[in-house]
């Protein structure tokens, strides 16, 4: 295939994951000068090309929060002058992280487009930001400059597409899912489950949250439907993952005295899949204030292993118009936790709901594989869009 040479491009994300990844690839299938800046890359599964030229950036800090917003400001700074100076005769694909990082198109000349899988500034109504604070009105307003300039603007569901469509036009807004960390069901077994034997976890019906806990996860949710269940011995809860709010959620665990909720770090890549695969049900959250806005990619992450899913989101959200379209997770609001408890309760035993979850999960998983990352640059270099 003859690829492109008169035009390079860029792909910027401060942390750099599977999805960066597989985007930068694309790109190098289709043209011949393709650079990443990023602060890490986190390998989960598909290499990245060797052609590809990496420019790093400082790492992307997790916490304290101010450590963080720094982080993001200096990443901002460097982001800014590699693309006026080293990159600017590139065409920039932004995705993700710093969140403010897309406003950079405002400031600079290169063709610039975005990914955004978290609108911002509607994200901040979950600290009780209102609308008609400076902060958000100020990114509002940007926003709508931003989006208006940017050559492409992807998202990656219907819901955040009428959420985009406060800041710009509908027929500017390309939608194109995501894709798993996994390709395929490679769900492994309990009896031959390394996970499984090490957490003792023989026999029982798992639950498990696995991911980020931070400000749009309300994790707490996991813990009040523990607390729901603790008479069900057969029933535990797994937390895994890191994030800001896990000592409240440790505290709040301890005072309750639930013995079927635990906390785990974070698995390691080879473990992942074992961790992954120990789950009966998974659980999916968001802040019914944003979750409109946002599909977090575990979703995508269970569907792939066969596992079904309880989401604690909004009726408007992604997520609920995915459980109701393909039959693989119920989706319930926060105030409804006894309705979940009972969904619960009824798949723990009926074994024949479960495997039509995990039949339809599977199936599911068909629309959300890596050849996503090419139809995006597909639509980037559709003539017709933009």
């Amino acid at each position: 295939m003859n690829k492109i040479k008169d035009r390079k491009i860029v792909v910027v994300n401060q942390a750099s994951n599977y999805l960066t990844v597989g985007f930068c690839n694309a790109f190098a299938e289709k043209f011949e000068n393709v650079s990443l800046v990023t602060g890490s890359i986190h390998i989960q599964g598909e290499e990245l090309n060797p052609n590809v030229e990496v420019t790093y950036i400082n790492k992307w800090v997790e916490r304290p929060a101010r450590k963080k917003f720094a982080s993001y400001l200096i990443a901002c700074w460097k982001i800014f002058w590699l693309l006026v100076t080293k990159y600017r005769k590139h065409e920039v694909f932004f995705v993700s992280i710093p969140p403010m990082g897309y406003l950079l198109n405002l400031l600079v000349g290169n063709r610039f487009s975005m990914v955004v899988w978290d609108v911002y500034p509607d994200v901040f109504k979950i600290t009780g930001m209102k609308e008609t604070h400076i902060v958000y009105r100020i990114w509002a307003f940007l926003n709508r400059k931003s989006f208006k300039k940017a050559f492409r603007l992807f998202t990656i569901g219907d819901k955040m597409a009428e959420l985009l469509e406060v800041y710009v036009v509908k027929s500017k807004i390309i939608i194109q899912t995501i894709w798993s960390i996994f390709q395929a069901n490679e769900r492994v077994s309990k009896d031959e489950n390394p996970f499984i034997k090490e957490h003792h976890l023989q026999g029982k019906f798992i639950i498990q949250y696995s991911g980020n806990i931070g400000l749009t996860h309300k994790v707490e949710v996991v813990v009040e439907l523990a607390e729901l269940l603790k008479d069900n011995q057969n029933i535990v809860f797994q937390i895994i993952g890191r994030g800001p709010r896990v000592p409240a959620l440790q505290k709040m665990v301890e005072e309750r005295q639930l013995p079927n909720c635990t906390f785990l770090p974070f698995q390691s890549d080879e473990m992942f899949p074992f961790s992954l695969s120990a789950a009966d049900l998974g659980i999916v959250i968001l802040d019914e204030l944003t979750s409109k806005g946002s599909v977090p990619s575990k979703s995508y992450n269970l569907m792939s292993y066969g596992i079904p899913s309880v989401y604690i989101a909004g009726e408007d959200s992604e997520l609920n118009t995915y459980a109701h379209k393909y039959g693989a997770a119920e989706c319930f609001a926060e105030k409804d936790l006894h309705r979940a408890k009972d969904f619960i309760l009824d798949l723990s035993t009926n074994s024949q709901k479960w495997n039509a979850m995990s039949a339809n999960a599977i199936a599911t998983a068909k629309l959300f594989r890596r050849d996503n990352a090419d139809k995006f640059v597909d639509y980037y270099l559709d003539p017709d869009h933009g």
